[in-house]
């Protein structure tokens, strides 16, 4: 009788240590169940500690910089210094006048900190106010420039001579 009772508790025991190591997928989930993805790894935090315009760089350092340049200026860069790259990354600067997108730049992040910088061509009849997005890969704005290009102040009307004096 004991052997019946042992072999009785054996049988019963075995189905359920075999549904625990069931690797066949018998027991998997009904298809409307799905497991939940892997995280994903964390992207990056990039941040711009420091961002400028600028009239030219020399030696990766921005030269002649400012908030407000002539409509003669031909070209203005923009400069930043990016952290927080693990890596490769990418940083778009995307240039605007007034509202106008103008320019999209991709530019490649090599390591922290960074610096890198973009350069556009402003004709001489765009003036106003201006300003560039430095953005991740993502779209999301990490920081703004704002800043004006004026127009060339007009020429002074000629002076006209004063009528001679009558005799």
């Amino acid at each position: 009788m004991k052997e019946i009772a042992c072999m009785l508790a054996i049988a019963f025991a075995a189905p359920a240590a075999l549904v625990a190591q069931d690797t066949t997928g018998a027991m998997a989930p009904p298809t409307g169940a799905a497991a939940a993805p892997a995280a994903a790894p964390a992207a990056p935090t990039l941040s711009v500690t420091d961002a400028v315009i600028a009239q030219t760089v020399a030696d990766r350092v921005p030269q002649d910089t400012g908030s407000t340049f002539p409509a003669s200026v031909g070209g203005l860069v923009c400069w930043t210094k990016i952290a927080g790259a693990s890596g490769a990354a990418t940083v778009h600067h995307v240039w605007f006048h007034g509202d106008t997108q103008v320019g999209d730049i991709p530019l490649q992040v090599g390591g922290s900190p960074w610096r890198t910088w973009s350069r556009k061509t402003v004709p001489a009849d765009w003036t106003g106010p201006w300003h560039v997005e430095v953005r991740d890969a993502g779209g999301a704005v990490l920081k703004r420039l704002d800043f004006t290009v004026e127009a060339a102040p007009a020429a002074a009307p000629a002076a006209t001579p004063a009528p001679a004096p009558a005799k």
